[in-house]
């Protein structure tokens, strides 16, 4: 089905160096971006189901992982980086 949509001429010239920078037409870039818009291309879903792509497992959405059955807490997030960055780069060592 063929849709026509008008848009500024400023508009349509970042929209086609975006569609460049990625390397499509400027119809590829429009779908896509509707489809990220109505939540049909979720990035998280997409980077889920090549993590399991890669593992060899089949990806089933909606499936908790493990990594998501626990609750995020930052501040043990920060705690741990922290803990990575000293031991890689050495506790107070001036520069």
């Amino acid at each position: 089905m063929a849709v026509s949509v008008r848009m500024d001429p400023l508009l349509e010239g970042e929209l086609e160096q975006a569609a460049q920078r990625q390397g499509v037409t400027k119809s590829q870039f429009i779908i896509a971006a509707v489809e990220r818009a109505l939540g049909r291309k979720n990035p998280y879903e997409l980077m889920l189901a090549l993590k399991a792509e890669e593992r060899g497992k089949p990806y089933r959405a909606g499936k908790r992982t493990a990594t998501r059955d626990k609750p995020y807490e930052a501040s043990a997030a920060k705690a741990a980086m922290r803990d990575k960055l000293k031991t890689k780069h050495g506790a107070g060592s001036a520069r």
